[in-house]
């Protein structure tokens, strides 16, 4: 009898985690989704721990009453903040975006020093920091807060015009001479750049140009998807098509469902068609 398809809990507060999705629907195309945007309480980096906490376990909640057999919190903050108390209120299995890219810096770092770009939260928080140490390396964690906003304008694409990708790469450009300078006088030589926001992929080709040819660069989205893979067992595949991702993915969004299906769809890559709107209160 023919198995049916394991159901995948997404999560995020918003649209970044969308990147994690779009990986995971090319990772394991049999899998069932079911992403859920906080979009109408972001950003999760201005709230309190307890706050956070208690915004994502709702949803940890709501998605695994949905159906979902297995949870990715595709959230750097919620990551950081709240993956302990995820773990304790729902039963099954949970994955944080923090872990994963820890344990594939330690996979190929040789100098075992770490940089790792991420949010003011998430860099405040020192989770990249202390996932890196539990696994005998030093990460340099840089805060770029304006990268977010950039991303989220579009002022990141080929067909926008070019003086505003051109700030974003300006901007792109001083965060990592910045980090550079960091490192330097830390006496530490980094050659692996984590990815620590789940906008960041958006950014990959600037860094791809702009990051010292000797850093390898890791994608969250990436590393959290092959991790899902291996832990449920599952068959890879290299693509999945639009019209597949439409039978396979339910969307669930707090605010605004027009908002998240323009936003959302540069994130995943592809049209979203239907999203649904549900309230989890204030």
């Amino acid at each position: 009898m023919t198995q049916p398809p394991v159901r995948i809990g997404v999560f995020d507060s918003g649209f970044g985690g969308l990147t994690v999705l779009r990986a995971l629907l090319e990772q394991l195309p049999a899998a069932e989704f079911c992403y859920l945007g906080d979009s109408a309480r972001l950003p999760y980096g201005s709230k309190s721990r307890e706050t956070v906490a208690r915004y994502a376990v709702e949803s940890a909640r709501l998605l695994e009453n949905d159906g979902s057999q297995y949870l990715v919190i595709a959230c750097n903050t919620a990551s950081a903040l709240a993956l302990d108390a995820i773990r304790e209120s729902v039963q099954v299995p949970v994955l944080g975006v923090i872990e994963t890219g820890a344990d594939s810096a330690a996979a190929v770092s040789v100098s075992r020093d770490v940089l790792v770009l991420a949010t003011d939260a998430t860099v405040q928080s020192h989770a990249y920091g202390a996932a890196c140490a539990e696994r005998g390396m030093r990460a340099l964690e840089q805060a770029c807060p304006l990268l977010v906003p950039l991303i989220e304008e579009g002022w990141t694409s080929a067909n926008q015009d070019p003086e505003r990708v051109a700030v974003t790469r300006r901007v792109l450009q001083l965060y990592l001479e910045e980090a550079a300078g960091r490192a330097a006088d830390a006496g530490m030589t980094p050659d692996t750049l984590l990815l620590g926001c789940t906008h960041y992929p958006l950014l990959r080709d600037m860094l791809d140009l702009l990051a010292p040819a000797n850093i390898r660069i890791l994608d969250s989205a990436q590393t959290t998807a092959r991790r899902v893979q291996r832990e449920l067992g599952a068959p890879a595949a290299a693509t999945s098509s639009a019209s597949a991702t439409s039978r396979r993915c339910r969307f669930l969004a707090t605010d605004s469902v027009e908002k998240f299906q323009s936003l959302g769809s540069r994130f995943l890559g592809q049209p979203i068609r239907e999203v649904e709107h549900i309230d989890l209160g204030g």
